[in-house]
C-alpha cells in the first residue's frame, strides 16, 4: 500500500527536530567509562601492546554455543540468547566480539576476571534454568568461599558499582599465564619495574639542567668565601635566565666544567634481556608484534598464546552458563579458529583442489572463504569429486541408451 503524504508527516522522524528538553538521560562523560582500564601502571609501558595484540587475537575467533552429536562432534550452532551474546550483543555497549576482547585484557592484566550475567530472564538465584540475555567483565575485588566481590559497569545508572555475585552463576576465569604475567616477581613484573626505572633516568637525564661546576680562584673554606661563591653562582644563573640566547661571562680565572653527558647503566641491556625473556615464555616473538610473522611462527602462537586463552574462557563458561540438563542433551560452548587467515593467495586454488577432490570442503564453502557470493548449481554445496561424478554420469547415460561411452 502506498504511503500518503500525511501518514509520512505523522511518522516521520528527524534526529535533529524531535527532542525532548525534559528527558532525563542519565550521567554523562567525555569518554567511554565502561571501556577496561589498566592497573599498575601498565598503561605507560610496552606491555599495552602485548595485551591489545593478544585480546585482538583472541577476540577474532568465534566463539558458539553448539550443539553436539552423539559423538562428540561438532552439529550446528544453537539459536539461543547466549550465543546471541557471544556472537552479537553482549550489552548495550559492546558486541560479542568487543566483549571478548575486554575479557581477555582485562584478565591479562588483572590475573582474573569475572563474567557476570545482567539481564536473564529467570533469577539466577531461584532456578539455574535461566537465559542470559546481556553479560558483563567485572574486575574482581574479594573473595568468599562462595561469592565474589565484583566491579561491574551498570548502564542504567552510568556508574561502576561493587556488587556481591555467587561464584555459581558467574564465569570465574583466571590466567592461564599468570605465573609469567600476574605474579608479583614474574618476567612481566619485573620488566614494568625496569622500564618504569629507565623512565626515572630519562627524566633525569633530559630535565633541561645545564649540570655545570665553577671553578674559582680561591679556595672556599671559610664562611665569607663560600657566601661570595654561592653570589657568583647565582649571578651566572640570573645571566643565563635573563639572556635571550642563554649567554653568560666569566672570569678569565674561573673555569666551567660542563657534566651535562648520559651516564653509562645496563638498563638497557637488562629490559632487552626480559623482553626477549618474555617472548620466549609467552610463545610470541617480535614478527608477530610488526605482523612479519610466517606460517610456523604463527601456529606456534596461536597453540601457545591464545588456545589456552580461548580453553580457559569456554571452558568456564559451559561449565557456569549451561546446566546438566543441557550438556546432557549435548549443548556445548566451543571455539572455531579461520584455517584460512594464514594461507596466501597463491596457495589458495591448490588447497581448494585437494579439500574439494578429497570431498572435505564442498565448492560454495571455499567460495565463502575467498569472498565470493556461493553458487545456485546444486552441485557446488555438494560433497563431490567432480572427475568422479562425471565418469559415473557418462557411465550410467551410456547404459541407459545402450552405447559403450568407452567407444569414440
Amino acid at each position: 500500500m502506498e504511503i500518503t503524504f500525511g501518514s509520512r508527516l505523522k511518522h516521520a522522524w528527524n534526529a535533529f527536530f524531535n527532542k525532548d528538553p525534559t528527558y532525563n538521560m542519565g550521567m554523562g562523560y567525555t569518554y567511554r567509562p565502561d571501556r577496561p582500564r589498566f592497573t599498575r601502571g601498565n598503561e605507560k609501558t610496552i606491555v599495552t601492546a602485548v595485551y591489545n595484540r593478544i585480546a585482538i587475537d583472541a577476540a577474532a575467533i568465534n566463539i558458539q554455543h553448539i550443539k553436539l552429536d552423539e559423538n562428540g562432534r561438532f552439529l550446528s550452532a544453537v539459536n539461543s540468547e547466549l550465543n546471541n551474546c557471544l556472537t552479537l550483543e553482549a550489552n548495550t555497549d559492546q558486541t560479542g566480539r568487543a566483549f571478548i576482547q575486554d575479557a581477555v585484557m582485562s584478565m591479562l592484566d588483572e590475573g582474573c576476571v569475572a563474567l557476570i550475567p545482567i539481564d536473564t530472564k529467570i533469577n539466577p538465584m531461584s532456578s539455574s534454568s535461566y537465559k542470559i540475555l546481556t553479560m558483563r567483565t567485572g574486575k574482581i575485588l574479594e573473595w568468599y568461599p562462595e561469592n565474589i566481590k565484583v566491579r561491574v559497569y551498570n548502564e542504567r545508572t552510568g556508574l561502576q558499582e561493587d556488587i556481591i555475585v555467587p561464584k555459581k552463576i558467574a564465569a570465574v576465569i583466571e590466567n592461564p599465564l599468570y605465573a609469567v604475567m600476574n605474579e608479583p616477581n614474574s618476567t612481566l613484573q619485573r620488566l614494568i619495574r625496569k622500564l618504569s626505572l629507565l623512565d626515572i633516568v630519562d627524566e633525569t637525564t633530559s630535565s633541561g639542567k645545564l649540570n655545570l661546576i665553577i671553578q674559582l680562584p680561591y679556595v672556599i673554606k671559610s664562611k665569607a668565601r663560600k657566601q661570595q661563591a654561592e653570589q657568583r653562582r647565582k649571578d651566572i644563573e640570573e645571566q643565563l635566565a635573563g639572556s635571550k640566547y642563554g649567554i653568560a661571562y666569566a672570569d678569565g680565572t674561573e673555569k666551567i666544567i660542563q657534566l651535562n653527558r648520559s651516564l653509562e647503566n645496563n638498563l638497557l641491556t637488562q629490559i632487552e634481556y626480559l623482553t626477549n625473556l618474555l617472548y620466549s615464555q609467552l610463545g610470541l616473538t617480535q614478527a608477530v608484534m610488526d605482523g612479519t610473522a610466517g606460517e610456523t611462527e604463527m601456529l606456534n602462537y596461536y597453540n601457545r598464546t591464545i588456545d589456552p586463552i580461548m580453553s580457559a574462557l569456554v571452558e568456564e563458561m559451559k561449565r557456569k552458563f549451561l546446566t546438566k540438563t543441557a550438556r546432557s542433551q549435548n549443548q556445548s560452548i566451543a571455539y572455531f579458529r579461520e584455517p584460512f587467515k594464514l594461507v596466501p593467495v597463491n596457495q589458495m586454488a591448490e588447497i581448494a583442489d585437494k579439500f574439494t577432490r578429497n570431498e572435505i570442503i564442498s565448492s560454495n564453502e571455499i567460495r565463502q572463504v575467498i569472498g565470493m557470493k556461493p553458487s545456485e548449481d546444486p552441485k557446488a554445496d555438494e560433497l563431490r569429486n567432480s572427475n568422479i561424478s562425471q565418469a559415473k554420469e557418462e557411465e550410467s547415460s551410456g547404459s541407459a541408451t545402450g552405447t559403450d561411452p568407452s567407444v569414440g
